[in-house]
């Protein structure tokens, strides 16, 4: 049952053109309902109502127009609608933040439960390291916080400006086996049910752990044939 993970560097590619259709649309050929719901949870960046239009705008362009903006302060009905829901978005903002909202009104144990339903999860920047393992809350003393680990690493978002040095510290940390997905700016990653990682628009970074030592390797968008 479970769908692939959608992880987005930022909004970009919830508008960008693969060729002839819009990216979103194998978001879209992922869901099972005829009459899809879909969730925008916006506790990361404070529940912006303009980042809640950019969603309504994106999920009209693939006929999706039964949207709803899930606060971190939630109602039955809002509840009720993300028990419901077929496609849920974790927006971006500050990640540690969002989590902390996510544990103290119950969205957490709720996410859960629909990834092992089946419904699609999509993560744009925070929402997107929070599918992954887990993040560095602060550099200075190295705390972790563990996230949801639908996926089996760390993920980055647009911090190639830095070259990656928190991603780069939480695989470190980690140690051997670790990995961490570094995600530029404009890019994404799918990450399939059965273990496969595609980049989408931008090459991904990998950085890995092995014998004690740094491996990165650089994982290349396919060629259109």
């Amino acid at each position: 049952m479970l769908k692939p993970l959608y992880m987005l560097a930022d909004s970009q590619l919830l508008f960008w053109k693969d060729g002839n259709s819009l990216f979103i649309e194998r978001v879209r050929e992922q869901l099972d309902s005829l009459n899809p719901k879909a969730a925008y949870v916006g506790a990361s960046n404070g529940d912006k109502p303009e980042f809640y239009s950019l969603f309504q705008s994106a999920m009209e362009a693939i006929g999706l127009l039964d949207c709803r903006m899930i606060p971190s302060i939630l109602t039955g009905e809002d509840k009720t609608f993300l028990a419901a829901a077929d496609l849920l978005l974790l927006s971006g903002g500050d990640t540690g933040q969002g989590w902390n909202v996510f544990e103290e009104n119950g969205v957490k144990d709720l996410i859960q439960e629909k990834r092992y339903e089946g419904a699609v999860l999509m993560g744009v920047s925070a929402g997107a390291v929070q599918l992954g393992q887990g993040t560095l809350l602060e550099s200075s003393t190295m705390k972790k916080l563990a996230l949801f680990q639908f996926a089996p690493f760390y993920v980055g978002a647009h911090e190639e400006d830095e070259e990656w040095w928190n991603l780069r510290a939480l695989v470190n940390l980690a140690g051997d086996g670790a990995r961490g997905i570094g995600i530029p700016a404009g890019g994404g990653a799918i990450y399939g049910p059965d273990g496969s990682l595609e980049p989408i628009r931008k090459a991904l970074v990998e950085f890995s752990r092995q014998d004690d030592r740094m491996v990165e390797t650089l994982l290349v968008p396919e060629t259109p044939k």
